[in-house]
């Protein structure tokens, strides 16, 4: 009797302990929220993703992704920040050249220090510099965001629409107003003549929307030796050689448009549209600030999912008809240097999960990871690590070391690197604004320019 009763006593005790943890939730596992753009290709975000895999695996911590097309990424991140709920990591192509030096100065940016300092030797030149942002709110610059992969100005040409016009690429000048001279005025009227297609010898990027056209304006203005801000980050523009500067170098970029030698739609192009201008074969060259137009033929020849004859069509693109070049010597007669933009991520200050975006941050960082993610970009972006950079990756083909020469040559940093408004004209793109006072409003280069400096001031002064 009394061990049936201590029996029924432990059942009853075992059925009440069930009910207990029935009616209590199981525990929830650690989470860290990451909002990412979208790769350009698919071994892009598999690079990411297999990234993630490991942290996940190392941590126990579960990595819900968001991915978003570039163009998403700030509207989305900013709408986040207003409602208070953020992501804990995000990265967006367009952070470092349109909103990081804003956030930064507003505070709205978590300190880096702590994990970047300790890698600092392991960053190439000219690249960690760009995450060293001043905050108003703490009266100090620092690491307020982590540098994650850099790009800078190539110039694409279809070598057989050239070859077609009836010249080679050892016919190109390299000399500044005869190379764009030699596009626009016999390059274009011969393809014409041979093809009986209306062609165009240039892919001018300028529509407002489009960070190709500032960025490709801002490699004219390069060109001239135009200097917007001193090294403290006050402007120069009330200096008239810097007027002369821009002035030379907007009716340089607006001249193709007006001698119809660039297609009509270049002044509402957005980001793609000068890829598909190129790649449709109606333009003989273009400016890119990647070579994501090779780059695409080059995953095409590797794409399992398209006909052998697509491949092989890839293939021959990317082996044999494009070109990689960089642009020609500056009016001076002197080499250009190119200005290299280093994308960025970032941690914010109301993040929920801090010190896991932190490890995470830390974790894609080693280059065992960064690597495959980098290079998962087909050569679209190059590493901002110096081990990186010595990859065999890029000694592969004539157009990854096209990419390597021009980075090894040395590069030149954004205006926003010294003056963070200067983030505020990019989103506005009062550059191609400029451009669009030129070509549709008949104003003068002189008026557009003065325009452009009295904006400059407002915002940037």
């Amino acid at each position: 009797m009394k061990f049936k009763a201590i029996r029924t006593l432990a059942v009853a005790v075992a059925a009440a302990i069930g009910v207990m943890y029935a009616a209590a939730p199981a525990m929830a596992q650690e989470k860290l929220t990451v909002w990412w753009v979208k790769g350009f290709y698919k071994s892009e975000d598999d690079a990411l993703n297999e990234a993630i895999r490991k942290f996940e695996a190392k941590t126990g911590v579960k990595v819900e992704l968001s991915q978003y097309a570039v163009q998403d990424m700030i509207p989305k991140t900013v709408a986040a920040l207003d409602s208070g709920t953020p992501p804990d990591v995000a990265y967006a192509d367009s952070y470092d050249v349109q909103v990081a030096g804003k956030w930064a100065s507003e505070g709205k940016l978590e300190d880096l220090s702590d994990i970047l300092n300790p890698m600092k030797a392991a960053f190439a030149p000219t690249t960690i510099e760009t995450a060293y942002l001043y905050s108003d709110k703490a009266k100090k610059k620092s690491y307020y965001a982590f540098p994650l992969k850099q790009q800078t100005m190539h110039v694409q040409i279809w070598g057989d629409m050239l070859e077609q016009a009836g010249f080679k690429q050892s016919d190109i000048p390299d000399t500044w107003k005869e190379y764009w001279s030699f596009w626009c005025d016999k390059v274009q009227p011969a393809y014409r003549k041979a093809s009986g297609s209306r062609g165009f010898g240039i892919g001018m990027p300028m529509g407002v929307e489009s960070t190709d056209s500032f960025q490709s304006f801002l490699t004219f203005i390069d060109a001239y030796n135009v200097k917007l801000v001193d090294d403290d980050g006050k402007l120069l523009v009330d200096d008239p050689k810097v007027k002369e500067g821009l002035v030379a170098a907007l009716k340089d970029y607006t001249d193709p448009y007006i001698k119809g030698c660039t297609p009509p739609s270049s002044t509402t192009w957005k980001d793609p549209d000068n890829n598909v201008a190129f790649h449709n074969k109606t333009t003989v060259m273009t400016h890119n600030f990647t070579i994501s137009i090779a780059a695409k033929w080059y995953e095409d020849s590797i794409n399992p999912t398209l006909t052998p004859e697509q491949r092989a069509a890839g293939k021959k693109a990317y082996e044999e008809l494009i070109l990689t070049t960089g642009f020609p010597k500056k009016p001076d007669g002197t080499t250009m240097k190119y200005r290299a933009a280093i994308k960025v991520g970032v941690i914010f200050t109301d993040s929920k999960n801090k010190a896991r975006a932190k490890e995470f941050v830390s974790f894609l960082l080693q280059e065992e990871n960064l690597q495959p993610y980098v290079e998962g970009a087909l050569g679209r972006w190059f590493p901002v690590t110096t081990a990186g950079q010595k990859s065999p990756f890029w000694q592969a083909d004539r157009h990854r070391k096209a990419v390597y020469n021009q980075f090894m040559d040395g590069t030149v940093p954004f205006e926003f690197t010294k003056n963070y408004k200067f983030t505020v004209l990019n989103n506005e793109n009062v550059w191609a604004k400029a451009m669009s006072r030129v070509v549709n409003d008949g104003w003068t280069p002189e008026k557009a320019t003065d325009e452009m400096i009295a904006r400059i001031k407002q915002v940037a002064g």
